[in-house]
């Protein structure tokens, strides 16, 4: 139990009661937050490959990195002007409104659905698919930012393995009701709905998860007081001081310069860029598989969302009985190394299966359900012991450009390996695969060894590049 925060009239039972509320309410935004994100990632390749083209999918993956940029720019100033949670509460309505937005246009006879002829020249495909993009850097992103400020290190061992159970079940719930949804038929065996109509009620589904993200979060400021939302208290103390002092605005740049600065930082960069690599290479050929097996949008979304809540189910059972307990009993610098061994055993499964869209898909299932039940958290508890512009700023380029590094990365391999042709698959991925697991494994060792000491020390990462810089700032946050 972190006692840091507490003041001399805090018992500890006072202090588990406010610590497992906070948690029970985050438990619940990241429950609505990922059945939102789980619809509409699903969904986005789906209406890209029937609207444009699946080809160009690699195409957008370039083109999503120029389109982010300044909305990134954008999102830097707000870290400067509004107070974590309204960020969260001001994306999460965003994004339900243009979900909104979104499902009225995609009936439109011309710019929608229900023009079945793909072409690279219709930018409503790739309107919507930047948006879904932009979703993880400015949702997923800012719900992690916002926990990981609000929990100490210890908070992180002993709740995050839960809190992603609770964001498993949310984004289950999500994709078989989607599922069931696209399969249903009536009593003469035809579709209940049209394709347009069906992804018209997944965009309002995903809006209603949204929605009530901001009366959650407004709900968990009231409801716990605001000493218990301290997290790591060096890091708090730290911030305190600068803001007293007005040096807690730091420019629209200064994510980026915390990324180039400290290589720390460029290394959860580079944990992110490994992973969405894999990723955007299984997620070409599972698209492939999808669209071979189905005759229509609905079919190829049906078989995208029962893909994804087999992803959710066993990711589920990874956080609830794997992830609290590796972090408890190894801590996170093992945890970091499990990571790229795990997505090594993955893919060497399926390499040998390479002929089978079983072993691409199961793949594929594996891949992310790591990622999103054990990677992710131990990830995020990376940012614990930093300063608000590497948890914020530099929180946001990475999971925009190191995700779409990773992803343009993937993509080029995509492009190279169809060019190469089925003959050299083998080869080109088995070679391939090993230079990336041999880098990450490097990137994760370096990143435990500088937490442990970071946290073993009170030290906060981000004050000072030299340990003079360090002295002369703590000197002043315990001031």
């Amino acid at each position: 139990m972190d006692l840091s925060h507490a003041t001399h009239t805090d018992t500890p039972e006072m202090i588990e009661y406010y610590e497992r509320r906070k948690f029970i309410i985050l438990g619940m935004v990241f429950f609505m937050l990922i059945g939102a994100y789980t619809i509409v990632q699903a969904i986005k390749d789906s209406i890209f490959g029937h609207i444009v083209g699946r080809y160009w999918i690699n195409y957008a993956r370039f083109g999503s990195m120029c389109i982010l940029m300044p909305a990134i720019i954008f999102y830097s100033k707000l870290v400067d002007k509004l107070r974590r949670y309204y960020l969260l509460c001001f994306y999460s309505a965003f994004y339900a409104l243009f979900s909104l937005v979104f499902a009225y246009f995609l009936s439109d006879p011309t710019i929608g659905i229900a023009n079945g002829q793909a072409d690279p020249s219709r930018w409503f495909g790739w309107l919507f698919y930047f948006f879904v993009e932009g979703f993880s850097p400015f949702v997923v992103s800012v719900f992690w930012a916002f926990v990981n400020s609000v929990s100490s290190p210890t908070s992180a061992k002993r709740r995050y393995g839960t809190l992603t159970a609770c964001s498993k079940t949310g984004g289950m719930l999500s994709a078989l009701l989607c599922w069931l949804l696209l399969i249903w038929k009536d009593a003469q065996g035809n579709y209940l709905f049209s394709d347009t109509v069906n992804h018209q009620i997944l965009l309002f589904l995903t809006a209603l998860f949204l929605s009530g993200i901001p009366f959650l979060i407004l709900y968990l400021m009231h409801a716990v007081p605001g000493r218990f939302l301290h997290g790591y208290e060096a890091a708090y103390q730290a911030e305190k001081a600068k803001k007293m002092t007005g040096k807690s605005q730091t420019g629209v740049f200064a994510g980026i310069k915390m990324l180039l600065k400290y290589p720390y930082v460029m290394g959860i960069f580079g944990m992110v860029f490994f992973h969405e690599l894999f990723s955007t290479i299984l997620s070409y050929l599972r698209l492939r598989v999808a669209q071979e097996n189905s005759e229509s949008i609905s079919g190829v979304s049906a078989i995208l969302f029962q893909i994804v809540f087999m992803t959710h189910l066993t990711g589920f059972f990874i956080s609830a009985f794997g992830t609290r307990v590796l972090l408890n009993k190894l801590g996170e610098r093992v945890c970091l190394l499990l990571i790229p061994i795990s997505m090594s055993l993955v893919m060497c499964m399926f390499m040998f299966y390479t002929a089978s869209p079983f072993a691409i898909v199961l793949a594929f299932v594996l891949l992310k359900a790591i990622n999103y039940a054990f990677s992710w958290p131990v990830r995020e508890s990376l940012y614990i012991p930093t300063v608000k512009e590497i948890k914020f700023k530099s929180k946001s380029w990475i999971d925009a450009f190191g995700a779409k590094f990773g992803k343009s990365a993937g993509a080029s391999f995509n492009l190279f390996s169809e060019w190469a042709g089925p003959g050299l698959f083998v080869m080109t991925h088995s070679i391939f695969f090993f230079m990336v697991i041999f880098c990450w494994l490097i990137t994760a060792w370096a990143l435990g060894k500088r937490f442990d000491y970071a946290v073993k020390h009170n030290e906060v990462i981000g004050l000072g590049v030299n340990p003079e810089e360090q002295g002369e700032d703590r000197e002043v946050a315990e001031a």
